[in-house]
Formats: structure tokens, sequence, C-alpha cells
């Protein structure tokens, strides 16, 4: 059996703007929701991050010295256009421009994202975010600029960040959603935005950009049934519908789950379409199909009440897996989870598969001498990484490349710096900034040699 992956196969890191550049108020920039967050005990500001706006340069050296070819990155909305909807901001742009020539001069192949939750302030305060039509215009606009400012020089793009988020309770958070009651039409209006925003920008690449892909992209999370149980099995199977397979047949077929939009009927649920919005998705097509994993989760029907919305199984009947071991933050480890999801989306769409998220976070300190010993850190990326193999080699699934999260220590998404998910560690703490030095792990060593075999050696 083969074991060493495709010449070109993809190794990289994925981060986003908020949780990295700092320079929140440099360069031209606007306000972003991020930007009104306040510190807690365990979450800092977002004004310096990791401050790679200006240290970009360090960490890219550090990447390259790993041998990784890919970088998934996201453009600040607010940095290039201050206000969301206004006029564009000439030295933001030229920020990225010369970042992504920095990347390309080191045989990093640059992935740009869209959208990581980081709404400009102005377009959560006047129009409540993706709630309103207003904000799809307002990204359109925002996203057809930067495919016409970079699309000559970067091959691979992706909208939103883990989009079906905004099918969960959780879009209100993360789409600039200011204030309102949270009801279930508002928030399918948001996902159908959300959705109608993606579906402009990604047919105006295929109609427009020659060389450049564009594919979805998920938070996909296996659910197992808790139990045999018939009715946990039907759970599952509603939220691997509702959440992943609803946007995956968008993505792929240009039509949304026939079983989501039985729900949306049956419910009365005004989704906001409007006319011509459905006929614009069926243009809809994908180039690949992009994911975050980290864990998996299982569902028990019998906490859940009757009459709950799908949406909400989770947020009602998530239990834990006894089989499974845990983070420190209750995420549960589970690689062969991985490998069937990478099956799932393969077998079924037929589209060669990108997993650009996937680590565990843990809480560390460093003494100011002696390298972290983070083996933990190491089995987790050696157990999914085999199971990738695996997916590959013995199921016949079609990856792309394998992108780690964060892999410079970062922010988390909470902005907790004690959830640590880098081979490189940052030196700043939540409430002390210290010298932000970059130190590499021992982890660093193993990827290292891993990239190097192209995937052949995980010892």
């Amino acid at each position: 059996m083969a074991n060493r992956l495709r010449d070109d196969f993809l190794w990289g890191n994925s981060v986003s703007s908020m949780q990295t550049e700092g320079a929140w108020n440099e360069g031209g920039k606007g306000m972003s929701v991020y930007d009104i967050r306040k510190p807690s005990t365990h979450a800092s500001d977002w004004k310096v991050a990791i401050d790679s706006y200006h240290r970009y340069e360090e960490d890219f050296d550090f990447m390259q010295q790993l041998r990784m070819n890919c970088f998934r990155f996201q453009i600040s909305w607010s940095r290039v256009n201050p206000l969301g909807d206004g006029d564009f901001n000439e030295e933001g742009i030229e920020f990225y421009d010369t970042f992504i020539d920095a990347l390309i001069e080191r045989g990093i192949e640059p992935m740009i994202c869209l959208y990581h939750f980081d709404m400009p302030l102005h377009l959560a305060e006047k129009y409540n975010g993706f709630l309103s039509r207003e904000v799809v215009d307002a990204f359109v606009k925002y996203g057809k600029e930067m495919v016409n400012r970079f699309g000559h020089k970067v091959k691979y793009w992706i909208t939103f960040n883990e989009q079906n988020l905004y099918h969960m309770p959780v879009a209100f958070r993360i789409s600039g959603y200011m204030n309102g009651e949270k009801t279930l039409d508002e928030l399918y209006k948001i996902q159908h935005h959300v959705m109608m925003a993606h579906t402009y920008i990604a047919n105006y690449i295929h109609d427009h950009i020659q060389d450049a892909l564009i594919g979805g992209m998920l938070a996909y999370s296996e659910v197992y049934p808790a139990t045999c149980k018939p009715k946990d099995i039907l759970y599952a199977r509603k939220i691997d519908e509702f959440f992943n397979h609803n946007l995956l047949e968008a993505f792929t077929n240009g039509t949304y789950s026939s079983e989501v939009m039985q729900y949306v009927r049956n419910e009365g649920i005004d989704m906001g379409i409007q006319e011509g919005d459905l006929e614009e998705i069926a243009k809809l097509k994908s180039d690949f199909l992009s994911f975050s994993y980290y864990a998996s989760t299982t569902i028990n029907s019998d906490l859940v009440p009757e009459n709950t919305a799908v949406n909400d199984y989770l947020e009602k009947g998530k239990q834990d897996n006894p089989y499974l071991d845990t983070t420190e933050w209750n995420w549960q480890i589970d690689p062969l989870g991985f490998r069937d999801i990478l099956n799932k989306i393969y077998n079924r769409y037929k589209l060669p598969v990108f997993p650009i998220e996937n680590g565990i976070g843990v809480i560390e300190s460093w003494d100011g001498e002696h390298e972290i010993q983070d083996d933990y850190r190491i089995n987790y990326h050696r157990d999914h990484l085999q199971a990738m193999k695996d997916a590959i080699f013995i199921d016949g699934v079609d990856v792309i490349g394998y992108l780690g999260w964060g892999l410079i220590d970062i922010l988390s998404s909470q902005g907790d710096m004690r959830k640590r998910y880098g081979v490189v560690y940052v030196n700043r703490e939540n409430h002390d900034l210290k010298d932000l030095k970059r130190v590499p792990k021992k982890s660093f060593w193993w990827l290292q040699n891993v990239i190097k075999s192209n995937g052949e050696n995980l010892s």
C-alpha cells in the first residue's frame, strides 16, 4: 500500500486576522465588533493579539523552516474597508498585497478567507449584521474588490469560516447581530443571507478568474448517537443533515437539502428568500470542499424536549462519549471521526476534500529557557494524520492538503491566550504582553520531519 502523499500535497497553517494581527487602530483600519470587546479574567482584548501585523515575516520564516507550502489567512474586512460599506482603504489593501508577496517569495501558497466573524462595527450597529440584506450587498462589494485585487496571484479562496455555524445559535454572535429576539426566523434568515453572500462571490470567481479555486467551508464535528436507540440515531442523522449536508448540497449541487426546506415549510419559517435567490444558488459550484475538525460528541435524544428545533438539539442533548479522551476544554479527541468525515464528504459529493483546521488547544507555559515538551500535541496530530492517510490509501478519498490551526500560538476564539494550538510558542499571556518572542516547541521539529517526508514518516 502506498504511504507517501501526492507530490502537490499542501501542508500549512490557518489563522484569522483578529486572532493574529493586532494593530487595531493602525494603517487606516476601521473598528470591528472585536475591537469593542472588553478583557476578562481569562480573555485578553484584541488590540495586539500576537502582533503579526508587524511580525508576519518572522512567522513566515518559521513556516518556511517547517517546509510548509500553504497558509490560509483572513483579510480583515474593516482593514480594507473601514466602514464595511464605504470607501476602500488603499493602505490596508497594500498591507495584504505585500503580505501575499512575502508568502509567495517563500514558496508558500496563499489561501484567502474573506470573513471570520469580525464584522465591521459600523455594519453591525447600523444594520444588525447579516440579518440585513444591505450587509450582503456590502460583503459582495468587498469580496469582489479583493478578488479583483488578488485573484491573479491567489489560487485558493473561501468566503466564510465555518459557514454552517450560521445555522446554529452561535450565528447571532458571529454574524454581527447586535439586538433582537434571536428567533428561528432570524436564524434561518442569517444563514440564507450568508449563503447568498458566498454564492455571489463564488459565482463571480468562476465567471472572472480563470485559475482561482473556491470551495465551501464547514465546522464539521462528528456527532454520534449516544446509544443504539433509534431516536438517538435519528437525531444524530438530522444534525448531520441540517448542519452539514444542507450547505454541502448547495455548495456542490446548487440546492438546499430537501429535508431542511420541508422543515422550513412545515414551521412557516421566513428565510428571507427573495426573487432570483434560488436561481443564483442553482449556479453554484465548488472546486473543493473544506472543513475544520477538532473533536466529536454524542447526542442523547432523551435530553431534548419535544418540538425542539434541530438547530437546538446539541444545545439540549449533547453528551460526552465515555470511550474517548478529552482535553482541558472538554473537546473529545477522535481521529476516527476525522476519517469518517473525510469519507462522508468525498463519497457523497465526489469533490476534492481539504481539511483546513485541525489541532489541540492546551494550557502551556514556558520557563524562558527549556523547550516545551508537547508530546500530547505530537500524538494528536500524528493520530489525525494517520486517520487522514487511512482515508486516502484505504478508503480512496481525494485529499488536497492538511492545514493545522494556529500553529504559531494565537489568541483562542474567545480571546484566551492560555488555549495554545501552536508548534511555536508566543511569549505573552492574557494580560501581560511580555516580549512576544517566538519559540519552537518539541512538536515543531516533529512536524518539520513529517512535512519533509511528505507524510511518510509520522514517528
